[in-house]
């Protein structure tokens, strides 16, 4: 089954508080830290909300808006956005690289690769040489702390495992 034929599958609700469509449920609620209205876009399948904001009052002043479509379109723009931020910010926070130019040696790509997992998490130190070829890989804390000394004290110390990692 396509990814189409799930979102065909799913409930479309243009509600004028609530609107589900296109794999995206955007609900207004009141925003209780003030008078005004706030937004929530959650992707489905999701538990919790990817974006949520600020809602704009309708003509009376007191109910929010209703949703239409250019608006829920703008908001699932906005929330892929968001999502895809998020992900950009989590590959760096885990996978970092720094490339190494050692005296008589071609440049040297050491990588540092994370596996989060809340019990046991993971790290391997990697290095490749200017054509992709893995050099060395070794498993390290994920506290290691990669950067150009560290590389290099690891290029020097022949690939061993770095004793305090």
């Amino acid at each position: 089954m396509s990814h189409a034929d799930v979102l065909d599958d799913l409930p479309v609700l243009h509600e004028a508080t609530l609107w589900a469509d296109d794999g995206w449920t955007a609900r207004i609620i009141k925003n209780e830290e003030d008078d005004g209205w706030a937004v929530s876009m959650t992707q489905d399948g999701q538990a919790e909300a990817a974006l949520v904001g600020p809602w704009t009052m309708g003509r009376d002043k007191k109910n929010p808006k209703p949703l239409d479509a250019p608006a829920f379109h703008t908001l699932v723009k906005t929330a892929n956005e968001v999502l895809r931020r998020h992900e950009q910010q989590l590959h760096a926070r885990l996978h970092k690289q720094v490339d190494v130019e050692l005296e008589g040696l071609a440049r040297i790509r050491v990588s540092l690769d994370i596996v989060p997992d809340d019990d046991d998490p993971t790290a391997v130190l990697s290095a490749h040489d200017r054509d992709g070829n893995e050099l060395a890989r070794v498993p390290v804390s994920p506290g290691f702390r990669l950067n150009r000394s560290s590389a290099e004290a690891w290029i020097e110390a022949g690939y061993r495992r770095p004793s305090r990692d």
